[in-house]
């Protein structure tokens, strides 16, 4: 009976501990629709060459470029945001008035 007690116990917790994992958000040959129903503020960053660019805010200091030809994502690229849009400015007095 403890046996059947721990393995019940040890599955729960290895169940528990795959439903805090992140769901894979991104596809290479998802589709640009299915993109766009999970990243509503997927911006168009470039178009060119039959294909479409989006940005999306991943935090604070990184974005993503998700690239899309033929309506399918055929490239993905992580990139930081640069140090000095961090950078909160103080408006000098000039600006305030």
């Amino acid at each position: 009976m403890k046996r059947l007690l721990m393995i019940i116990g040890f599955g729960l917790i290895l169940g528990g501990c795959a439903s805090f994992q992140k769901s894979t958000q991104y596809e290479i040959g998802m589709e640009e629709s299915d993109f766009l129903k999970r990243h509503n503020d997927a911006v168009i960053s470039k178009l060119e060459d039959g294909q479409k660019t989006y940005r999306v805010v991943r935090d604070d200091r990184f974005y993503i470029l998700v690239t899309f030809e033929n309506s399918r994502l055929v490239k993905l690229e992580e990139k930081e945001l640069p140090t000095y849009w961090h950078q909160k400015k103080e408006p000098d007095e000039s600006e305030m008035q």
